[in-house]
C-alpha cells in the first residue's frame, strides 16, 4: 500500500542555551512531560523527541535523519515497518534538513502546558470525527481562538499539524524534514527558542489514520 504522509504548515502570530555532547541525551531533564498526567504516552513520547531536536539539533540529524539517506528511491521513502511514502521532493529535503540541523543552535526544552493541551484538543477531536485537516475549525476558529478560550497567551503562538504514522519519532522526522514546505516552517516552530510551551492532542484520522496537533507558546500572561 501506497500512502502520502499530509503535514499542514505552521501558524505563527505577533512574534513578541546549551546542549548534550553528541547523541548523549539527558533524557530525565529532556522529559518534561512524563508527569503530565493529561497527556497520554504517546503524547509525551512527541514532547519528549521535540525536546531531544531542540537540546541537539546536530546529533538528531546524525542519529535520526542521516540513516535515513539510504531509503529513498526517487520520490519514493521507505521507512523499514512503514508503508511506502511518495515524497514531493524526495531525498532533496531529507539532504536541507540534515544541513540546517548541523548548523542550528540548541534551544531550552518545552513544558508541557495544559491550557495548550486542551486548545490542541479541541483541534484534533474535531479533525477525528470530519476527516479535515488544515489549522481552521469548522466554525471557523483560528489557533489564537482556540489557545485564547484557556489563557491569555504572550509573545507568540504556532500550531503543528501531523497526519501519517503515529510513532512519535516519526512525527517529529517527518515534520523536520517537511517535504513540500518551502519555507520549512514546521522545522523551524520546533527549534525556535522563543517558543517555551507546548501542548500535544494526538488521535485517528479517517483519511490519515492518524493526527497529532501541536500548539505552542511563548508564554501566557497569567
Amino acid at each position: 500500500m501506497l500512502y502520502r504522509i499530509l503535514y499542514v504548515f505552521m501558524a505563527v502570530l505577533l512574534p513578541g542555551i546549551s546542549g548534550a555532547t553528541g547523541n548523549n541525551w539527558d533524557i530525565a531533564a529532556l522529559n518534561t512531560a512524563a508527569r503530565a498526567e493529561y497527556l497520554s504516552e504517546n503524547e509525551k513520547a512527541v514532547i519528549l523527541e521535540i525536546n531531544k531536536l531542540r537540546n541537539n539539533p546536530a546529533a538528531y540529524a546524525r542519529e535520526y535523519l542521516e540513516p535515513m539517506l539510504t531509503m529513498y528511491k526517487g520520490n519514493m521513502l521507505y521507512m523499514p515497518g512503514n508503508d511506502p511514502i511518495i515524497t514531493r521532493e524526495g531525498i532533496t529535503a531529507l539532504k536541507d534538513a540534515i544541513k540546517a540541523l548541523k548548523s542550528a543552535k540548541p534551544a531550552p526544552p518545552l513544558m508541557p502546558d495544559q491550557r495548550l493541551t486542551k486548545a490542541s484538543a479541541d483541534h484534533q477531536q474535531e479533525q477525528s470525527k470530519t476527516g479535515k485537516t488544515g489549522h481552521k475549525g469548522s466554525n471557523g476558529s483560528s489557533i489564537d481562538d482556540r489557545i485564547s478560550r484557556y489563557g491569555d497567551w504572550d509573545k507568540k503562538i504556532a500550531e503543528n499539524i501531523f497526519y501519517g504514522d503515529p510513532d512519535a519519532r516519526s512525527v517529529v522526522l517527518h515534520l523536520v524534514i517537511d517535504d513540500g514546505v518551502p519555507n520549512r516552517g514546521h522545522r523551524i516552530n520546533f527549534l525556535d527558542p522563543g517558543l517555551r510551551y507546548v501542548g500535544v492532542a494526538c488521535g485517528t484520522h479517517k483519511t490519515y489514520r492518524f493526527l497529532c496537533v501541536m500548539n505552542f507558546a511563548g508564554g501566557f500572561r497569567q
